[in-house]
């Protein structure tokens, strides 16, 4: 899993797959894959992101790079590194489906 403790808590390092028939995470080896539904279109995939991010991480999530790419940095505030992988690792067994 890509992540890097800073100062103002862990940015992950994420790959997006819009257009997809629901949101869902997928941890693959140390890349952690996110399916968006919304369309790449006028940063409704970022918004999408932040918001389901910040409701997994109960607290504020931010976009560091990668607005336009689908590759993404996303800094999750207050978050040790150690509680960032928990999390979604906790909560992979819940979106992960076999389908993917």
């Amino acid at each position: 899993m890509k992540t890097n403790e800073t100062k103002n808590g862990t940015i992950i390092e994420v790959f997006v797959k819009p257009s997809q028939p629901k949101f869902n995470i997928k941890i693959d080896g140390s890349e952690i894959v996110i399916f968006c539904t919304q369309e790449p279109f006028k940063g409704k995939v970022n918004k999408e992101i932040i918001q389901e991010l910040s409701k997994i991480f109960r607290t504020k999530v931010e976009l560091v790079s990668g607005a336009t790419s689908r590759q993404k940095r996303l800094l999750v505030a207050g978050v040790t590194k150690n509680e960032a992988e928990q999390l979604l690792n906790a909560k992979k067994r819940i979106f992960s489906c076999s389908a993917f």
